[in-house]
Formats: structure tokens, sequence, C-alpha cells
């Protein structure tokens, strides 16, 4: 009767020697085991797990990463630009570009002021802005017509643009040039509709600056161009009426 055949010693020892975890005769820990052996498990199934994910994976989720950074900040060719608003003044401060410094003192509501172009007519009435303007340039400038500073003041929400006339407040002086450097008090007056505005409407008038050109090819000389909202004045109106005591 045979018996059954044993497994070979050396397979024996070699699977014990694996599992054993038992120190060493010299006190040593055994292979594979200890907190050292734990990390590199670790770091080993870690590399094992990377080394399935295809390096595509990678170059996606660095490229989603980037385009999301960027469109928070509006974009790949978006350039931040600060958005800066004219200031806002009241009547009596000043606004001094390089052509004209003007102070807003009022502006009143009166029936009829033929000196500064606006005569009287039926269902209309004049709105004026009063105030004092001094020519920042060199040369002497006009107050009336193209390239004045009749170009340059408005009231906001008026269909109408260019005023209908200015004229000196001292002598009554219709559309004068003003010198470098002496002030001037002007009349600069709009034709509305009659009831358009009110005593105690807040009107809005808006500066507007240029700036200095050299022309060296077509364009000959120094011209004023580019212009621009260099500040908003706003004032409470007072009606005058026919004017008489104002």
């Amino acid at each position: 009767m045979s018996t059954p055949e044993k497994a070979p010693a050396a397979a024996a020892t070699s699977i014990s020697a694996a599992t054993d975890t038992s120190p060493r005769a010299d006190g040593t820990p055994p292979v594979g085991s200890g907190p050292g052996a734990a990390r590199r498990n670790v770091f080993g199934r870690l590399r094992k797990a990377s080394d399935r994910v295809p390096t595509k994976w990678f170059a996606a989720i660095g490229t989603g990463l980037f385009l999301a950074v960027t469109a928070a900040f509006g974009g790949l060719n978006a350039v931040a630009e600060e958005v800066v608003e004219p200031p806002r003044l009241v009547a009596g401060d000043t606004h001094t570009s390089p052509q004209f410094a003007v102070t807003v003192e009022r502006v009143v509501l009166i029936d009829d002021l033929s000196e500064a172009g606006v005569s009287a007519e039926e269902g209309t009435r004049a709105l004026v802005v009063i105030a004092t303007a001094t020519n920042t340039w060199d040369q002497p400038q006009g107050t009336n017509g193209t390239d004045s500073l009749a170009e340059l003041i408005t009231i906001d929400g008026l269909d109408v643009a260019a005023p209908s006339g200015i004229a000196r407040m001292d002598d009554q002086t219709y559309g004068p040039r003003l010198q470098p450097g002496v002030p001037a008090q002007l009349a600069i007056a709009w034709r509305v509709d009659a009831g358009a505005y009110h005593e105690g409407d807040e009107i809005t008038v808006v500066l507007t600056d240029q700036t200095m050109f050299t022309g060296s090819t077509v364009l000959a000389g120094r011209y004023w161009d580019d212009p621009v909202v260099g500040a908003t004045v706003t004032v409470v109106a007072t009606d005058v009426g026919a004017g008489v005591d104002s």
C-alpha cells in the first residue's frame, strides 16, 4: 500500500519564510515588515494605480484647470480695463482742461434772452447756464460756432446739443473771443419748450475735453480733436420769469 507523497522540504521552507513575521534570532525584524515596508507597499500600489491611468488624462486635467482659471479672469485675450468715470461736480466747482477752465455757477429759466441769441417765441423759453470761462490755451478761442466753447458745453438729456448762443454778462457782447488767461462770465443759452423745465429741476451740465494734435502731412498746424466727457456739473434750476429782477 502506497503512502501520499510529501511536499518537498524546500517548498515548505520557502512558504514559511514568506509568511513568517516573527523576529529573527538576532532580534532584527523579518524582511517585509515594519513601517518602512508598509510605506513601500502603499507607494507601490499608488505607482501601479497611476501606471494604469492613461497619460492623456493628466494633460486633459491640466488643460481643464488652466481654462477654468483664465475664464474666471475674463478669458485668454481679455485685458482688464479700468473704467474711470468723469468727475461729478456741483455749482462753483472748476473743471480745467488744456483748452478751457469752466466754472458753472447757476442755471436759470428765463422768458427771453435776446442778447444770447434766444428771443421770446410762443411756447418757448431760455435755459441759461451762467459760467465763468478762461482760455487755458496760448491762442485766442471763440465761444460760438465750430471749434469753440459752444461745442464743449451741453445739457444732459437735451436733444439740441449746441447752445443757441453765448454772450458776455458784463457788456452783452454776443459770441465773444476769449483771450488766453483772461476769465469772462458768460450766459450760455438754449431755446427749450416752455414746459420742459421747471423751478427746482436738477440740470446736469456736461463739460467736454479735447486733445491737441499737430498736423504733419495732410493737416498742417495745431488743432483740437478727440472729444471726451471731462466732467459733469449738477445744478438746481431757478426760474427768473421775465428776468427783470435777475
